[in-house]
């Protein structure tokens, strides 16, 4: 057994302070004030924040190279290792809009490494069926409809491997949409230029969130209500945001946390420097843009990304918290077993400092090396 002890962390947004925190074979077993007195091993907070891990939907590159150029075990293992050592726990690997080939590797590769996985969970499948009107970074040419039986063999061949898409639910026909539900696949609509009746009716049909709101979408018009204003309002529909500074003005991230409360969770939207393929990243003034110059990923780690939301966009700690956590865990539907620090829960948890400087990570218990802050 492990204890954390002189921890504080928040449960239903109430701060606890002097907890000591016992986890079993990989669980939260119990937390509490008491004083240890047995010979467990006890580590020493000494009065600093423990967090649930932090749950990634979106990211291509971390630690190396792009997972989109080079779709292999040997990528997915470079990621988990170094996204743990910088407060992530669990992750989707995404891959943009890219040729059928690039994609089946990537799925061959999310097979094969899955029994070892720490910290991957599965894919996000960010493309191909996007609207071209929207398509950001994306290669135009590679931008397609979906096709039913080319979207049935593709998940059929993934085993149950790509957990979530993102798609122009405009441009869709509606047996592919209900195919994917069926799979238990999130969809997520994004690169769209969805007007607020189509985007009502997406959610309506079963899309549960949104990729990067204000990234690849229209803007607000105030005569002419779109997809943000219809997620801005909706009663369920969630969405992420990318909290770099770069893709989304920090007061606009201010705005839409205070309209969508715990619908809105933290992506890092993430890449790696890369100078094969069709996506070639290259890091200027703090963010990732392509060779022509094009915004792309961002350069920033979630536990960043809730540093800046408590820095700069006047969130509560505790909220920034969730929306790196329990939200993306509620997403996923596992908010039984992850997202925040509870009786039974899985044992993913951070230790970071006043100043949000990882000092522990542990995945399901076990603790593991930090990056050098």
């Amino acid at each position: 057994m492990l204890a954390i002890r002189n921890c504080k962390f928040f449960v239903d947004h109430q701060l606890l302070t002097n907890q000591t925190v016992w986890i079993e074979d990989g669980k939260i077993k119990n937390f509490n004030h008491t004083e240890i007195t047995t010979d467990h091993q006890v580590i020493d907070a000494q009065g600093q924040y423990l967090s649930p891990g932090f749950i990634d939907l979106q990211i291509y590159g971390s630690g190396g190279n792009l997972f989109s150029a080079y779709p292999t075990v040997e990528t997915l293992r470079q990621m988990d290792a170094d996204l743990i050592s910088k407060g992530t726990t669990g992750f989707l690997a995404c891959l943009a809009t890219n040729t059928m080939e690039v994609f089946y590797q990537a799925i061959d590769a999310a097979k094969a490494y899955r029994k070892d996985a720490k910290a991957f969970i599965g894919l996000h499948l960010e493309g191909p069926f996007l609207n071209p009107k929207r398509r950001g970074a994306h290669i135009e040419s590679l931008i397609c409809k979906a096709e039913l039986q080319e979207v049935k063999k593709l998940i059929t061949y993934a085993e149950g491997t790509v957990k979530m898409m993102t798609l122009a639910a405009e441009l869709q026909d509606e047996e592919v949409i209900q195919y994917l539900l069926q799979q238990g696949i999130i969809l997520s609509l994004g690169h769209s230029d969805a007007t607020f009746e189509e985007a009502n009716a997406a959610y309506a049909q079963g899309f549960s969130t949104t990729t990067h709101l204000f990234n690849a979408m229209p803007s607000i018009h105030h005569r002419a209500p779109n997809l943000p204003v219809a997620v801005l309002n909706h009663p369920t529909a969630m969405a992420s945001v990318i909290a770099d500074g770069h893709h989304v003005h920090f007061e606009v991230v201010k705005m839409a946390s205070q309209l969508m409360k715990e619908r809105l969770f933290l992506i890092s939207d993430a890449v790696s420097t890369c100078h094969i393929g069709p996506y070639q990243h290259r890091l200027k003034d703090g963010k990732f843009v392509t060779a022509d110059g094009t915004l792309s990923g961002s350069n920033i780690t979630m536990l960043n990304a809730v540093c800046n939301c408590v820095q700069h966009c006047s969130i509560p700690i505790s909220m920034a918290i969730n929306m790196a956590s329990l939200q993306p865990s509620k997403l996923l539907k596992k908010e039984a077993s992850s997202g925040s620090i509870a009786v039974g829960k899985a044992a993913d948890l951070l230790l970071f400092n006043d100043d949000f400087k990882l000092q522990r990570a542990f995945v399901a218990g076990v603790e593991h090396l930090i990056a050098n802050n």
